[in-house]
């Protein structure tokens, strides 16, 4: 890692670096939440096992010329008991985490995958207190509670329905937020002795080949031929600009502002994803999905700020990578 790291992360930033870093940080939310909406649009072309194939082709190529540039254009080599774990954490958030994503969307609509995905921070609050490294208080019970009673209210009309493709790409999606969560809390500790940009590039790579011999026969007979210049730029920016630019400048927002201050803004996601969705793919919105999100997002909330005392730091939401 470059040697002003550590010095960086102890100065405090300045007032112009955190009204950028708070512009920066509504900018990510804003085009996570429409990569909801843009890749369900892509799904109408390109099966999504073959966005699988090309987005796994590009990320780790960018991942690897990204951590040879900050280490002099050389390798950094990890111990090896580290690069074994980050194998097989790149393997659970890639391999699994992201293929499970992308299938969700593709069976679930666009606002419905961004509120579940919103639910990543309750997990990581479930995960911490399984570990041993954070117990339940009074408030964080009733947040997880109020959380899970806002997701069976928005699953409700397509329970209901008997929408079993959506429902199960809904709970899909639920599953591999918890995923993740569990990948973020056990990077935690690699991200502190290698940096952010080792831990991501080693897990882009070592979770990629999977996911490129899998998708193979479906991106064989996809219809690139088809693909014009708006579905290459919508899978150019569901691959580079949301999932790795977005991940990047994420991890500078955090550094800038602090987790605490910083994890409230992915509540803006299912917003702007709802609004896209009914802007550019025509997605309704029934009663009981519009409270269900609400009463979601509310027991997300609770969940993740009801601390102990005043002076306890607020947990990180899980970073995505979708």
């Amino acid at each position: 890692m470059p040697a002003s790291s550590s010095s960086a992360a102890t100065r405090p930033a300045s007032p112009s670096h955190q009204q950028l870093a708070l512009a920066a940080g509504v900018a990510v939310a804003a085009v996570w939440g429409a990569n909801f909406a843009v890749q369900k649009t892509l799904f109408g072309l390109l099966p999504p096992g073959a966005f699988l194939f090309a987005r796994y082709l590009l990320m780790p190529l960018c991942a690897a010329l990204l951590l040879l540039h900050a280490n002099g254009w050389r390798w950094l080599r990890l111990p090896r008991a580290d690069a074994i774990k980050l194998a097989g954490l790149g393997v659970l958030a890639h391999t699994v985490h992201v293929s499970m994503v992308t299938y969700g969307i593709h069976w679930s609509t666009a606002f419905s995958s961004a509120l579940i995905m919103a639910c990543g921070p309750v997990f990581t609050l479930l995960i911490l207190h399984w570990a041993g490294l954070e117990r339940l208080t009074r408030g964080q019970v009733a947040g997880v509670a109020l959380a899970c009673a806002g997701v069976l209210t928005f699953l409700s009309d397509k329970l209901m329905g008997r929408q079993w493709a959506a429902t199960g790409g809904d709970l899909m999606m639920l599953f591999s937020a918890s995923l993740f969560s569990y990948y973020t809390v056990m990077t935690k500790p690699l991200i502190q002795r290698h940096g952010g940009v080792a831990v991501m590039a080693y897990a882009t790579v070592a979770g990629s080949p999977l996911i490129v011999l899998a998708a193979l026969p479906v991106a064989l007979d996809a219809p690139w031929a088809q693909m014009g210049a708006f579905h290459w730029s919508l899978l150019l920016w569901a691959a580079l600009v949301s999932a790795f630019l977005g991940w990047l400048v994420w991890g500078w927002v955090n550094e800038q502002r602090g987790v605490g201050r910083t994890a409230p803004l992915q509540y803006l996601m299912p917003l702007v994803a709802g609004v896209v969705a009914w802007w550019a793919t025509g997605e309704q919105f029934t009663l009981a999905k519009l409270g269900g999100a609400a009463v979601t997002l509310a027991g997300v909330a609770m969940a993740q700020f009801a601390t102990r005392d005043a002076n306890d730091p607020v947990r990180e939401a899980p970073a995505r990578v979708d």
